[in-house]
């Protein structure tokens, strides 16, 4: 018989809660960690995705402490996703001056997006992984870059873009996980809770719909 287990997400970004449910995990919480992403100096793009995850991790159970419903038997998911371009670190852009850098440095190039994730299991267990995938962007002409500034969905992306969106259509070539770079590796992340206990089926056995 399956017994419901609690994951608690350590994130508000309804990317990631739509991926998950992509999976059929429903969250039992949404806990969004504010931390500082300021890499530190000399900070290495993977290191810097995995440091982020893990300390968003860290925050969430943290925040979950005296919370008798969650606390003793939850799962705590986080990640954290940075593009790079070599090993200039490119930021979530909030200003257009940001996002047009971006853009700028990314045409005609490949660049590399990590997501750190980081599960914290209800025993106290830290399972750490990395999940890297290549993009190219073919040479982004001027109408391409003002246009898509314009439609102001680079806001809050790292690297100043959304793949999912109008920027898909830049990329020319991917090589590896294409969730990944939407900020969820599927693979990787359902590993990654079926090897600590969750039962990842769960709710696929209630049929579609039901999620």
């Amino acid at each position: 018989m399956s017994v419901f287990q609690k994951l608690v997400l350590a994130s508000g970004s309804p990317r990631r809660i739509e991926l998950l449910q992509q999976a059929g995990i429903e969250p039992y919480r949404i806990c969004p960690a504010d931390i500082d992403e300021t890499p530190q100096r000399a900070e290495q793009p993977r290191s810097l995705a995995k440091r982020l995850s893990k300390e968003k991790a860290e925050k969430a159970v943290a925040s979950l402490a005296g919370d008798a419903d969650v606390e003793r038997d939850a799962f705590v998911l986080a990640a954290d996703t940075v593009v790079a371009v070599g090993r200039r670190i490119l930021p979530k852009a909030e200003l257009l001056d940001e996002a047009t850098h971006c853009l700028r440095l990314l045409s005609g190039r490949s660049h590399r997006v990590y997501t750190g994730l980081c599960l914290i299991t209800p025993t106290g267990k830290v399972r750490q992984t990395l999940v890297e995938t290549r993009v190219r962007f073919k040479r982004l002409s001027r109408e391409d870059m003002e246009n898509y500034l314009a439609s102001g969905e680079w806001r809050g992306k790292a690297g100043g873009y959304a793949i999912q969106g109008l920027a898909g259509t830049f990329v020319v070539k991917l090589v590896g996980s294409y969730p990944n770079v939407v900020g969820l590796p599927l693979y990787e992340t359902v590993s990654l809770l079926s090897g600590e206990g969750y039962k990842v089926h769960f709710n696929w056995l209630s049929g579609p719909g039901t999620v």
